[in-house]
């Protein structure tokens, strides 16, 4: 069984932090297939439409039949585990740092052999369940599971390198004024942060959940505002090389389109807060988290962008809110390309209307602020990149990849 993971000791200031390295990146365009699957969190394999052949690893054309008629669709991820290796020497420089490293060979179900890297708890011989990981480089790889969870299953060494567990780990939620982050700061506290570094502008003006917030465990109240360049540095220098995940969730939502609002005013404090706020956030404490990727037990993991799902196709009725919101998912992207050579994810929450007053005249369905902390917490611990939460959320989703067209329409009724 996995030995549970113990809390690390106080860093020596003296030590040298190790530099981040990651495994090797090489994928074809087909193979990125998988991917997607797993920025996801689904576990999908390429199934030929003429023969029905599932096949690994991704190719252009059924390995049966030559068709080219191979998409990638979800399929049974148990099977059997039938012989593994231990590595422990190796000329890649990421792997030879962390040896002994378990692979093997596991026979699906469904048909193909998978080669994978192997958690602790499963043996030769044993039943196991794949699942499909985003690695340190963001290279989608393939890890055999016990068939059903294990006591200390999180704490395997290698799984925690592909997830961002925030158990031990210091955390930093940019806005606890609001719902979102009051409940951000409740559900990370029970997921076994070592700290959670709560921001609040202007401390000395009172807002309702305050002394909900203060009495929260291992929740540290800091002067933080994402509109105010100095403050966030100012954080950064006191506590940047202490945090381990970035939630950010400040938010600026108001109702109106383009055409009927009169000036620009309100438009110029949406993307103060929502995206030249992300962009103080980065510049600030990236430079820190890159570094960081490789610091032990609890070397930084993440950062989080909290997004409407309409950054993806914009709803008139929140229309330049839901502008302001595609501009951070296009500058998130940026982000987890700057971040990947530290192995640390950036991780987009979309989640559709939230139940807190700013959407109090929308129908539900509707997320409720303790749903979405508590999705969060959970996308980190499997090590997911994209994550939509909420009916509305998957609604969309689904509904972009048949008819981004009749979306845009049907939104506008």
């Amino acid at each position: 069984m996995t030995e549970p993971l113990v809390r690390p000791k106080r860093k020596d200031p003296l030590r040298k932090t190790r530099q981040p390295l990651y495994p090797q990146l090489i994928r074809s365009r087909t193979a990125h297939g998988l991917t997607a699957a797993a920025a996801q969190g689904r576990f999908e394999l390429q199934t030929c439409l003429e023969c029905k052949t599932i096949f690994y690893p991704p190719r252009d054309a059924c390995p049966k039949c030559l068709s080219a008629r191979v998409p990638f669709v979800p399929v049974d991820n148990n099977g059997t585990l039938l012989a593994e290796t231990t590595i422990r020497t190796s000329t890649d420089p990421y792997f030879r740092e962390r040896t002994p490293w378990r692979t093997g060979l596991t026979k699906l179900d469904c048909g193909p052999v998978v080669l994978s890297h192997i958690h602790g708890d499963v043996r030769e011989g044993e039943r196991v369940r794949l699942d499909l990981k985003l690695d340190k480089g963001g290279a989608p790889v393939m890890i055999a599971l016990p068939e059903k969870d294990t006591p200390n299953m999180a704490d395997d060494p290698h799984l925690r390198e592909m997830t961002c567990d925030p158990k031990f780990r210091r955390v930093l939620i940019t806005d606890g004024r609001t719902e979102v982050g009051q409940a951000m700061a409740e559900a990370f506290s029970k997921a076994g942060a070592t700290i959670v570094f709560v921001g609040i502008a202007d401390p000395w003006k009172p807002f309702p959940g305050q002394d909900r917030l203060r009495q929260i465990e291992r929740v540290e109240i800091v002067p933080l505002d994402v509109t105010d360049t100095e403050s966030i540095t100012e954080q950064a220098e006191q506590n940047g090389g202490r945090i381990d995940i970035i939630v950010n969730t400040a938010e600026h939502v108001r109702g109106g389109g383009i055409m009927q609002r009169r000036g620009l005013t309100v438009a110029r404090e949406e993307m103060d807060v929502r995206y030249f706020g992300l962009m103080r956030l980065a510049q600030a404490f990236g430079p820190g988290l890159r570094a960081r990727g490789a610091d032990g037990v609890n070397s930084s993991a993440a950062f989080v962008n909290l997004l409407s799902v309409h950054a993806l196709m914009n709803w008139p009725a929140y229309g330049a809110y839901s502008a302001a919101e595609a501009a951070c998912q296009s500058a998130a992207q940026c982000l987890r390309a700057e971040l990947r050579p530290g192995g640390v994810k950036v991780m987009n929450v979309f989640f559709g209307p939230l139940e807190t007053e700013w959407f109090q005249t929308v129908p539900p369905p509707k997320v409720t602020p303790a749903a979405l902390a508590k999705a969060v917490v959970q996308a980190l611990q499997r090590g997911l990149e994209d994550v939509f939460v909420g009916d509305i959320a998957e609604d969309i989703r689904a509904r972009l990849a048949v008819n981004p067209k009749a979306l845009e329409r049907e939104l506008t009724e």
